[in-house]
């Protein structure tokens, strides 16, 4: 019995590897246009311990908005590795009251497909964000 579990997890664990690295390429810095005012900011996504995406504020464009580096406005996220997807989180707009439902996909290499919605998808917006190789100079 142990030599079967034994030999069921070793089967098991690249395809868990290779879920996790098709999960990770999410992973990085994306320039966003902020869709009501139209400045750009340029936000991280990162791994945290528990295997979700979380995203924070690391450069803005507009000087007086800089109380907004550092901001964690996206949290929750997980890999939907059958749709090949990023959901189930949750994203804080700053300024705005209420928590947002979102889906995101690559359509592109490096354009990342970003649907917020409140509710259901169909009461949304997409917004397209550009992935970018480094963090921004201040």
């Amino acid at each position: 019995m142990k030599h079967t579990i034994l030999i069921i997890t070793l089967f098991l664990l690249p395809l868990i590897t290779l879920s996790a690295q098709a999960g990770d390429a999410i992973l990085g810095y994306y320039l966003v246009e902020d869709p009501f005012e139209k400045e750009k900011s340029q936000i991280e996504i990162y791994k945290v311990a528990d295997g979700k995406y979380e995203a924070k504020v690391v450069w803005v464009e507009n000087p007086e908005k800089k109380k907004f580096i550092g901001l964690l406005f996206l949290y929750d996220l997980v890999y939907d590795e059958k749709n090949k997807e990023w959901k189930d989180d949750h994203v804080k707009y700053p300024g705005k009251n209420g928590t947002y439902r979102i889906s995101m996909s690559f359509s592109a290499p490096k354009i990342m497909k970003v649907r917020g919605y409140w509710g259901v998808s169909l009461f949304g917006m997409t917004l397209y964000w550009t992935k970018e190789e480094s963090v921004r100079a201040p």
